[in-house]
């Protein structure tokens, strides 16, 4: 299961956090709201985007009520955005469609965090499955995911 995956890189990282795991799906934005109990903004959604190579992704975590913006995107990135096909998803980030987070990825895969989510002192990321999380403040989230860097691509 894919969130033995982030347990083990939370182990080999030194990471001491509690992985949620609920009896219900937190597959969407909305049902890991209700899940853990917080409004949508704070579930830190990962999205996930093809590489100008197309065999890597590009992960954006955002706050769960923002969009990206696609003129900031193809600015940034330098090119056009292009969220994974459904059956490259597991492949190029791990983790099956509901559970992709920003632990654990394969070596490969460049994760960017938003500022979208420095408005709240803690968010929800995945930790791997469709029914788990793991509260972060977003200095952890920046630190235990190994982020390149912050980045401003939303509406």
């Amino acid at each position: 299961m894919s969130v033995e995956i982030v347990r083990n890189y939370f182990k080999e990282n030194n990471i001491d956090k509690e992985i949620l795991e609920f009896p219900v799906s937190s597959a969407t934005v909305e049902l890991a709201a209700q899940a853990v109990g917080v409004e949508p903004a704070r579930i830190a959604k990962t999205l996930s985007f093809y590489t100008k190579e197309k065999d890597a992704a590009i992960l954006i975590v955002t706050a769960g009520d923002m969009k990206i913006d696609n003129s900031k995107f193809k600015h940034f990135f330098g090119m056009k955005a292009k969220m994974l096909a459904a059956e490259d998803v597991e492949k190029l980030t791990g983790y099956a469609i509901g559970g992709v987070c920003p632990f654990g990825n394969p070596e490969n895969t460049s994760v960017y965090l938003d500022v979208s989510l420095k408005r709240f002192e803690t968010v929800f990321p995945a930790a791997g499955s469709a029914n788990s999380a793991v509260e972060l403040t977003c200095e952890e989230l920046e630190q235990d995911s190994k982020a390149k860097e912050w980045i401003d691509v939303c509406k």
